[in-house]
């Protein structure tokens, strides 16, 4: 108690100090008057004063978060504060609080016991030794807590959790926070790896994939700052809501201004397109809101989503587009009017001369552009006004004729003309229709006939897109992040990587939540196939900082019994309540619901989500609870925000969410089949604290009755 005590009062010292600093910094800042004139650089020294400004006042809020002893080779034991953006000495001594980003920083997060200690600076590797790791928690700018992780001079352990437990047990609210002071070593090495690399990250529910991705953007933008800037950057996100959700991790760690977008979204801005595709109000419901028996899983040739992304079908259009040169140009000379002709040979001759190195598209308009002003120079040589005035009319109508016989090239016109549902279709393509499986063609020309799309289009749009236009400077990136990305296909992964620059992914994702079967990968090598081996690293997070270990290791056993899979959830050690099973039958379903729900946030909880199997269940449920005056919001898929409290919404979209308390409804044979496991755990792995599951007659057979941290409730009939 009393080295805690010690400990406190040096802290509180030091912080008076840091804020006697930084609001020194502040004030002398605020004492110079706002630029507002027109002077370019005086608008650029106003600009770096305004980011200082903005930068100390967040400062004076939280200004570290961490302290590392450290005495490199030769050089006395120094202290170094670390926090979400660094403070620097007006007098050009060392900095008052180090940037987390900076690479001594990375030994707060690498360093792990042992007597030696080293990391990677510009000048070389820098070694020495770790005295003391030291957590603290400042907020407001009052010192609420300190934790040491690493004391060379204690006896207890070398590394202690104790700081990062104490953290993971703070309640949630609507927002993903960010984990800056509790990164773990095997995080810090995803967040610091080199730009210009494909990361593939294999992560357990709850290991931190996307809190570690968005860390990663911020270090990149630090580490490469003269290379790459945040509007460069653009985070793929699986829904909108999904994107407010994480809305408030960037502007916390100081960075701004980087996109995010749904793969969807960003695709219909590309191509021009009016609204981005939609496969309509029934898609999920296509495929999550009927029974095991009605949805069997079908083979890959028959999963439409599955084909048309696959590198498969990428060669199908690229041997589509071969003939696409040569088809262009009509084979006949352009006659503007009786007596005058530009020969086929010549036009051919800037088509595939004068123009070839432009891509096919920007080639016809030049070649029809230059028959243009070729038309204007021949009328000039008219004998008089009136056979001016009748050449004109006639040279007008025969260039539209003209142009109309070259093949439309624009991405979706080419689309239908490969699945032939374009009216007098260009005999130059090749078919193609021996070489996509019946079904998927007949479907596609069906509602492309119908000048529709869907989503599964997307991926094959903006490759003909790629390939037949430029790719502007302002529409590449920098560094690009997938997130939930076993839900891509290859095909996207490869038509982005034509608009990033050297490769630089961040790819993230959990194979055993790929729910989405019906177009998800299976397997990571479906990703690192399309990069060199140099140009790819693939990272496994097996830690879950989420859940507590009831909940990780019921949810495991799901994975082991009902999916067959190896890589599983490593739990922290962090106790809670156990799992609870509940019978909620017939009459007393909706009884046991809010039952449920009024124990569960009996405490201090502040979200809690109510999961069904369907979003007509969540419907009906939502109204239930408002007819008895609970507040709760409803998760149908086209909302935009995650208003936090209660949610109600089907287990399908509750992906990437998470809740103090999850309560699943109706977790029996009927709504969770064979091919369900997935689902289920899912829903399980949502929950932070406390996991409910309510049951009908017969728990799925994947589900372990016999573990000694679950609670039963009415026992059910097993099967």
């Amino acid at each position: 108690m009393e080295d805690f005590q010690s400990a406190y009062q040096e802290e509180k010292a030091r912080l008076d100090r840091t804020l006697e600093d930084i609001e020194r910094q502040l004030l002398a800042l605020r004492s110079i008057p706002v630029y507002t004139g027109h002077d370019f650089t005086e608008q650029l020294l106003e600009e770096s004063r305004q980011l200082q400004r903005d930068q100390l006042e967040r400062s004076f809020r939280e200004p570290y978060f961490g302290r590392l002893d450290f005495s490199e080779k030769g050089k006395p034991r120094t202290p170094y504060y670390i926090g979400k953006m660094g403070v620097g000495d007006p007098e050009g001594k060392e900095p008052i609080v180090i940037d987390w980003r900076a690479p001594l920083a990375s030994l707060f997060y690498s360093f792990t016991g042992g007597d030696s200690a080293s990391y990677e600076a510009p000048e070389g590797l820098i070694e020495g030794l770790v005295y003391l790791k030291r957590n603290v928690v400042i907020r407001k700018g009052i010192l609420e807590r300190v934790a040491d992780t690493y004391n060379q001079d204690s006896e207890g352990p070398a590394v202690s959790d104790e700081f990062l437990v104490y953290r993971l047990g703070e309640n949630k609210d609507n927002r993903l926070r960010d984990i800056v002071s509790t990164i773990q070593a095997e995080q810090d090495l995803i967040i610091r790896a080199a730009k210009n690399t494909a990361l593939i990250i294999q992560g357990v529910a709850g290991s931190g994939k996307t809190t570690v991705a968005l860390h990663r953007l911020a270090y990149l933008l630090y580490q490469y700052k003269e290379q790459i800037t945040a509007e460069r950057m653009i985070i793929f996100a699986p829904n909108l809501m999904f994107i407010d959700y994480i809305s408030e991790v960037l502007p916390e760690l100081g960075v701004g201004d980087i996109q995010q977008s749904t793969f969807s979204d960003w695709g219909a801005k590309i191509l021009g397109l009016e609204s981005p595709p939609s496969d309509g109000p029934g898609a999920l419901t296509r495929w999550f809101d009927v029974s095991d028996t009605e949805r069997q899983v079908v083979g890959d040739d028959k999963l439409s989503g599955r084909f048309k992304g696959s590198m498969e079908f990428k060669a199908i259009l690229d041997t589509f587009l071969e003939n696409i040169e040569s088809c262009c140009v009509p084979s006949l000379d352009f006659e503007p009017w009786e007596g005058t002709r530009l020969s086929h040979a010549e036009i051919l001759q800037w088509f595939e001369g004068e123009y070839r190195h432009y891509p096919v598209a920007r080639r016809k308009e030049r070649v029809l552009s230059r028959i243009h002003r070729w038309i204007e120079m021949e009328l000039k040589k008219s004998p008089s006004l009136a056979v001016l005035k009748e050449r004109k009319k006639k040279a007008q109508l025969r260039e539209k004729a003209y142009a109309k016989k070259w093949p439309e090239l624009e991405p979706v016109a080419i689309y239908q003309e490969l699945f032939q549902a374009k009216k007098g279709a260009n005999t130059g393509f090749p078919d193609m229709s021996e070489s996509i499986p019946a079904s998927i063609f007949k479907e596609s020309q069906a509602y492309l006939k119908k000048k529709m799309l869907k989503e599964e289009d997307l991926a094959a749009l903006l490759y003909l897109f790629t390939c037949i236009n430029e790719i502007e400077g302002n529409m590449t990136f920098d560094h690009v992040v997938i997130d939930e990305a076993q839900d891509f296909s290859p095909f996207q992964v490869a038509v982005l990587d034509r608009f990033v620059k050297g490769h630089s992914f961040t790819i993230l994702g959990d194979l055993s939540q790929g729910i989405h079967y019906y177009k998800g990968v299976r397997s990571w090598d479906e990703m690192s196939r399309l990069f060199q081996p140099e140009e790819t690293g693939y990272f496994a997070l097996t830690r879950s900082y989420r859940s507590t270990m009831e909940i990780i290791e019921f949810a495991n056993e799901i994975l082991k019994r009902g999916v067959g899979a190896d890589l599983l959830a490593v739990p922290v050690f962090r106790s809670g309540d156990p799992v609870r099973l509940q019978s909620a039958a017939g009459d007393q379903r909706e009884a046991s619901i809010s039952q449920a729900l009024a124990t569960a946030l009996s405490g201090s909880y502040r979200t809690a989500a109510l999961l069904t199997r369907t979003l007509q269940e969540a419907k009906q449920l939502y109204e239930y609870l408002i007819g008895e005056g609970v507040e709760a919001h409803l998760i149908d898929g086209d909302k935009r925000q995650y208003a936090g409290g209660i949610s109600v919404l089907p287990v399908y979209l509750s992906k990437g969410l998470e809740f103090d308390a999850v309560i699943m409804t109706d977790v029996d044979t009927s709504h969770y089949g064979p091919n369900d496991a997935k689902l289920l755990y899912v829903g399980c792995t949502r929950a932070l604290h406390e996991l409910w599951l309510l049951h009908g007659d017969s728990l799925p057979t994947y589900i372990a009755t016999d573990n000694s941290e679950i609670v039963i409730t009415s026992h059910p009939t097993l099967p």
